[in-house]
């Protein structure tokens, strides 16, 4: 990590911060802010520092922040590990023997994708903790939202292997630090380690698990990566690095780890054992609900010289996952097409939090060839918890444009263009009535219906109108007033059903096409945070109402009224008393329309 850290600061991406900054709210506040700048910078924090004036390992925030410092870790551009995964899938044919000689190179080539176990011990086992000695409070653990339960590892590597010891496995699922020797197993029944947990459980036998935190950062993305199960990740990054992943065993168990680890806590996990875990601020923008998750049991903590601790943090975007996300984009863009032939490319826009927005182009050559691609997603590995898909033609711009996409959806589609179904959701989705299964969206604009285009008023003279009707409507702001398909985004002090208001609302309906209901709390001027909104509260079988031409969503936040029963979860805000103190000390220098524009405080907005 320390070299890493030096090729950031050559890089000019690294910003050194060498006053005492507690791990407390304060390092997670910072961090957060500076990754949604246009020049965010990786963060060095050299003093952590606690309530008790403790100074911990320095700690390292923000490898993700940039484009450039995407790119850095990778070691190359994007695009490049995309075309050689493209060149890969569908070789092209040797036309004389020099290129036969070149292309049985770079298949020899390909050896060093496989990882390699060394003998002895690593650098990360330089230093080493057992039995009572351990104590992970010993460890900068950062404590990033007012709400949270504690303390979490956000950055680890979690190394798992399945009962039969075949297939080990790396993950990135975060964990609450319990006490000085226990963790909260925070992995979602839809992961790799999930299912290996319950092959132990199965077999009444505990679960060896290692956690890595720092070394090299390529490691982290590679855990994140969708691969097909079964496939180590730590093979992705042989194939990038063109160098393997070099392998320690760890002390108390028989897992794998990589010899450069800043970090490793070692332990095992008992499958009858669950503790409640959380709440804790995720990367949806929202807190996740306390529930019960495996406990895992620390049997050894070791570290290298001069350790560095790796951390992210999550909550509204943009944030490192925005820069993470493109990468997974672009290099597995070529693995989709395998299973979906017909797509050019696809997108995530950071403000849908990537699985619940994405945009995809397609080469539609049939009726109804949308639709098959709808299904073709929602049945592939993660895109399967995709919640909203909008499906453009391969005459439309750059997915990347979408101010233009918008447009030429909004010219084109009907309400016949829309496709409800249901399935498996992300455990992190709130909106859904049953956790891991709710509504989805498809908007299929490949085919131009001809819409008819509304008789366009003044926001002050909709808004007037609507208010005639209902005075609980507070404020509302058109936007693609010159499509054929405006949206209205309108803010409303609930007091009863959505469907309701809307119905009541279609005595002007030659006035609107598509609205969509907010909480008094967003700004709906500010289009970013309203999609984000958008796109995280709704649920497609339940908040999508369409009469005639007119298209209703509400966004608003759901209680008993609307038949939601499973507790509405509060929105991650940082504390505006930190923040404040922060920009007193210098610590944080952005302007208050800053704060807005990413309601980064509370957001209070009429």
């Amino acid at each position: 990590m320390r070299e890493w850290i030096e090729k950031f600061r050559s890089a000019g991406l690294l910003k050194v911060i060498d006053e005492p900054v507690d791990i407390d709210l304060e390092i997670g506040h910072i961090s957060y802010v500076e990754v949604k700048k246009d020049d965010s910078k990786a963060l060095l924090f050299t003093k952590p520092t606690d309530k008790n004036g403790k100074i911990y390992p320095p700690v390292l925030t923000n490898t993700f922040g940039s484009f450039k410092a995407l790119e850095l870790v990778l070691g190359r551009s994007v695009e490049s590990v995309a075309d050689e995964i493209s060149s890969l899938l569908k070789p092209k044919k040797p036309a004389n023997f020099k290129e036969k000689v070149d292309f049985l190179k770079y298949l020899f080539s390909l050896r060093t994708t496989f990882t390699k176990k060394l003998k002895g011990p690593g650098e990360c086992q330089k230093h080493q903790f057992l039995g009572d000695s351990v104590n992970l409070f010993d460890m900068p653990h950062l404590k990033t939202w007012e709400k949270d339960g504690g303390a979490f590892i956000t950055m680890g590597q979690v190394y798992t292997k399945d009962l039969n010891g075949d297939t080990q496995n790396l993950g990135m699922y975060r964990l609450q630090i319990y006490s000085k020797n226990e963790l909260g197993m925070h992995w979602q029944i839809h992961k790799d380690g999930a299912n290996f947990f319950n092959e132990y459980k199965k077999a009444g036998k505990k679960m060896p698990v290692s956690v890595a935190i720092g070394g090299d950062p390529l490691y982290i993305w590679c855990g994140q990566a969708p691969l097909p199960h079964g496939i180590f990740e730590l093979l992705l990054y042989g194939f990038i690095r063109k160098t393997p992943a070099k392998l320690v065993k760890s002390l108390t168990n028989d897992i794998y780890i990589p010899h450069d680890s800043d970090f490793v806590i070692e332990g095992f996990v008992d499958p009858n054992e669950l503790k409640d875990e959380g709440p804790f601020g995720d990367h949806t923008g929202f807190y996740t609900p306390i529930l019960p998750f495996p406990v895992m049991r620390v049997s050894a903590i070791t570290h290298k010289d001069d350790p560095i601790y790796h951390a992210t943090v999550v909550g509204k975007p943009p944030l490192e996952d925005k820069y993470m996300g493109h990468a997974t984009e672009r290099i597995f863009l070529p693995l989709f097409k395998v299973t979906a032939p017909d797509l050019i490319d696809y997108k995530m826009p950071e403000n849908g939090v990537f699985h619940n927005l994405i945009l995809a182009k397609i080469n539609a050559w049939y009726p109804a060839h949308a639709r098959q691609m709808m299904h073709a997603f929602w049945g592939v590995g993660q895109m399967s918890f995709v919640k909203h898909a909008i499906f453009v033609d391969k005459d439309a711009k750059d997915l990347s444009n979408y101010d233009a996409i918008a447009r030429y959806a909004l010219n084109r589609i009907t309400t016949k263009s829309l496709i409800v179904s249901e399935g498996v959701c992300d455990q992190l989705d709130h909106a859904s009535p049953n956790a891991c299964f709710g509504g989805k969206l498809a908007v299929d604009a490949t085919v131009d219906l001809e819409p008819l285009k509304p008789q366009i008023l003044s926001d002050s003279e909709l808004l007037d109108k609507f208010r005639s009707v209902d005075k609980n409507i507070v404020n509302l702001k058109q936007y693609y007033t010159d499509t054929k398909n405006p949206i209205v985004f309108i803010s409303v002090e609930k007091k009863g059903l959505i469907k309701e208001l809307f119905d009541k609302l279609l005595k002007f309906k030659a006035h609107f096409k598509i609205l969509c209901f907010f909480d008094t709390k967003n700004d709906v001027n500010n289009a970013y945070m309203s999609v984000w909104r958008l796109t995280n509260n709704t649920d497609a079988i339940r908040d999508l109402f369409i009469d005639g031409d007119q298209i209703c969503v509400d966004a608003t936040q759901k209680s008993q009224l609307d038949g939601y029963t499973r507790g509405w979860p509060d929105e991650v805000d940082c504390t505006k008393s930190v923040i404040d103190s922060l920009r007193k000390r210098g610590l944080i220098n952005v302007s208050d329309e800053f704060i807005e524009k990413f309601e980064i405080t509370p957001n209070l907005a009429p």
